[in-house]
């Protein structure tokens, strides 16, 4: 099992020094799932929302999450990210809404929490503008999907 990165010899939490590794490509991919009800799901894609744009809202939110993850999770690297997507999809038959985002970069640490933490605030930002509508939405499954670039390599999660 690999050693905690995050904690040093006196089991003291610490960001870890990245200054002698090598910059390569970087890129993560994460998603995330709301569940709602038939009429909530229809309202947003029909674009019935009193609010506005929930996939387009969300997908702002999700971006603007990634390149703020370095102020939300302790001990995160502030990174130069340069490409952040967030794509947000319908899934009529199964009453949710499948949110997958994309971060990468060139430099010294990965992108993993920045497309964590884009799939899940644009979940956040759905269950936000649509509350008043439907309290009882389920946000869950936020996975990493695919991780490519740095010492450890590509992961994929098996499909």
């Amino acid at each position: 099992m690999s050693q905690l990165t995050h904690i040093n010899a006196a089991g003291e939490a610490h960001m870890v020094d990245v200054s002698a590794k090598a910059e390569t490509v970087r890129e993560a991919r994460a998603e995330a799932f709301v569940e709602m009800s038939a009429e909530t799901l229809a309202m947003i894609t029909e674009g019935r929302h009193h609010k506005g744009d929930v996939f387009a809202t969300a997908r702002i939110a999700g971006i603007q999450a990634a390149k703020r993850t370095w102020e939300l999770i302790p001990l995160c690297h502030p990174l130069l990210l340069t490409k952040v997507e967030v794509h947000l999809e319908a899934l009529t038959d199964s009453n949710r809404v499948r949110i997958e985002s994309v971060c990468r970069l060139t430099g010294k640490t990965g992108v993993e929490m920045e497309a964590l933490t884009a799939a899940s605030v644009a979940a956040l930002t759905i269950y936000d503008m649509c509350k008043a509508v439907q309290k009882d939405m389920v946000i869950g499954s936020v996975r990493l999907l695919e991780k490519t670039g740095g010492k450890s390599g590509h992961f994929k999660v098996d499909a």
